[in-house]
């Protein structure tokens, strides 16, 4: 059995409807939405607004739990173990809350390797992560206290897989 690391993130929409993702690092990585890791004695609350300001610069209103979403070593969506690591990678229990912006740009400069962007939930780019496509669903779809452990495939109400997104700063 692996460890288990406790993670948060948010489904942030700003007052169009749009949601806030981030892509991680050089290249053509795959979008997802903003959060982090929990740091002892925090709660996830806590962890949320910190690292969503971290990660993006935005300060945010966490409205509500969305759910929890559990990712393993070995799940369809989990990143394979990187060639050479003979343990298995941890177990993930993110909890994703449903959150607002506050502004229309961000309070800080997110640091540079989170490039951010607004995207309608019903048109999500094709590079986005299960967890993050699931998460979005529940959270549009108005759905809290979800458990789900992560897809092999995005739900069936899944949105377009249509590229197209709106920068989130000028």
């Amino acid at each position: 059995m692996s460890t288990l690391t406790w993670a948060v993130a948010a489904v942030v929409t700003d007052e169009a409807g749009r949601v806030l993702l981030c892509r991680h690092g050089p290249g053509e990585r795959r979008y997802a939405l903003p959060g982090g890791r929990l740091r002892r004695p925090e709660s996830p609350v806590d962890a949320a607004l910190r690292d969503i300001r971290a990660e993006t610069g935005y300060e945010i209103e966490v409205v509500d739990l969305v759910g929890l979403y559990h990712l393993a070593d070995g799940m369809p969506c989990a990143a394979p173990s990187p060639p050479g690591r003979a343990a298995p990678l941890p177990d993930v229990l993110v909890h994703v809350f449903r959150a607002k912006a506050h502004g229309d740009r961000p309070v800080a400069d997110p640091p540079g390797d989170c490039r951010l962007s607004w995207h309608d939930p019903s048109d999500l780019p094709a590079a986005v992560t299960p967890t993050t496509r699931a998460a979005i669903v529940d959270a549009t779809a108005g759905r809290s206290g979800v458990l789900r452990d992560c897809p092999t495939a995005p739900p069936s109400a899944a949105p377009s897989q249509r590229a197209q997104n709106t920068p989130a700063r000028p």
